[in-house]
């Protein structure tokens, strides 16, 4: 029997015994090159992805396991309005230098702004602290998160 679950909306189907990650699927077998393999030790966040709407690390989450789940990647951020205000303020911003990161940044953001409270620049950090930039964008960053966080709740 074949594994089944989503990739941004749409069917997909393994074979049980796959041991690709996640990240090897997304990038090999679908095509979908937003999400980046970093470190592959769960360390710098490049691989998040959501699963089930969480932020999970694609990098050692093996295909196999994900009967009947939902992944979403960067590429599906602009079929959701919190995914729209990111991608615009990211942009306007200019908040993603290199943008080796800025997937998995994105993704655990979207979880962020989905859930979160708190919009205070405090909390954003707190949420993206799992995450390495090496690129000097932390602070554009962390305000284009909470430019959006506010732009979500103002309906804009």
């Amino acid at each position: 029997m074949s594994v089944r679950f989503e990739v941004n909306g749409r069917p997909c189907e393994v074979a049980p015994d796959d041991r690709r990650t996640l990240v090897e699927h997304l990038r090999e077998g679908l095509k979908l090159k937003a999400t980046r393999f970093g470190c592959g030790q769960e360390q710098c966040g490049s691989c998040v992805a959501l699963v089930d709407g969480q932020p999970r690390h694609s990098c050692q989450l093996e295909v196999g396991h994900l009967q009947g789940r939902s992944v979403a990647t960067a590429e599906s951020l602009a079929d959701s309005v919190e995914g729209r205000a990111l991608l615009a303020e990211f942009e306007r911003l200019q908040a993603a230098q290199c943008g080796f990161c800025a997937s998995g940044i994105l993704m655990r953001a979207l979880a962020f702004l989905r859930g979160a409270p708190d919009g205070s620049r405090e909390a954003i950090a707190q949420a993206l602290e799992p995450h390495l930039c090496r690129c000097g964008a932390h602070p554009r960053i962390l305000a284009a998160v909470q430019a959006a966080w506010l732009a979500t709740r103002e309906g804009r």
